[in-house]
């Protein structure tokens, strides 16, 4: 029993602990954004309107915050509806009450949607940025680009029959996503990358020297990142004579004069 005691005191100093850093994070991130003109910006393709019932429904800036609660503690949309509602420092992130429901997953996924349409996380995430940028968070002394893969659920049933591209190589996939279920996402692609087949989207990302993000590029998985390092450079705003790092994956004669044309210099 006294085991048990312990167990649980030092789970409780946990979630305590747990909680106060959260809290703390939530605090800076409320100082040092200027939400009123981020609002602003979702406002212009996301309008809070009534419900089926007539209720006002969720404004844009709530469900926006979400989204962020999801990508900075890797949540579903079903688990970010449960913790904004369970914890505390989600719920007033999110500028709820004590006494306040959490939208539900499927109003999320519909706000996700119409901004993703209307192409609204561009301008946010600059925005974001440059408020970042202002408070000497971000400082652009250097970045580094590199990519990733994201698998979708929604991905073919049973055993992968098609070749695929490697990673890195310039090879077109082979078959046609017509082939596949309706219940498949076919925007995605296949990718053989260190002898497993994902299927997914690739993230190509240009970062501060400290992993701030600065840009992104989400293209199909098979997508090799030597070929567009342009477009993903395009997506933020570097200034001149800084160092450019990336891996050797990104070597290549058009790679280079892209740097030189840029003014970067050139540390693949």
């Amino acid at each position: 029993m006294e085991l048990l005691q312990q167990a649980t005191l030092a789970d409780s100093i946990c979630d305590l602990r747990t909680r106060k850093i959260k809290k703390t994070f939530f605090t800076q991130i409320n100082t040092l954004i200027d939400w009123d003109s981020v609002d602003t910006l979702i406002k212009n393709h996301y309008t809070k309107g009534k419900s089926a019932t007539g209720k006002p429904s969720y404004s844009g800036l709530l469900l926006f915050k979400m989204c962020l609660l999801q990508t900075w503690y890797g949540l579903s949309d079903y688990e970010v509806e449960d913790r904004v509602n369970d914890s505390i420092s989600f719920s007033y992130f999110c500028g709820l009450t004590i006494d306040s429901i959490a939208p539900d997953h499927s109003t999320l996924s519909r706000f996700r949607s119409t901004m993703t349409k209307a192409g609204a996380y561009e301008p946010l995430f600059k925005e974001i940025n440059r408020q970042l940028e202002t408070h000497q968070i971000i400082i652009k002394t250097g970045a580094i680009v590199d990519a990733s893969v994201v698998d979708t659920p929604l991905k073919p049933k049973g055993k992968t029959t098609h070749k695929v591209t490697e990673d890195r190589k310039d090879i077109e996939e082979v078959g046609s996503t017509k082939e596949y279920a309706d219940s498949v996402d076919k925007e995605a692609s296949w990718l053989k990358k260190a002898g497993k087949y994902r299927y997914g989207y690739k993230k190509h990302y240009v970062t501060d020297n400290e992993g701030l993000v600065l840009g992104v590029v989400t293209t199909k998985a098979s997508t090799n990142e030597i070929a567009n390092l342009k477009e993903v450079l395009d997506a933020c705003d570097l200034p001149e004579n800084i160092p450019l790092k990336a891996d050797k994956g990104y070597q290549s004669k058009k790679n280079e004069e892209l740097l030189a044309k840029k003014k970067l210099k050139n540390q693949i």
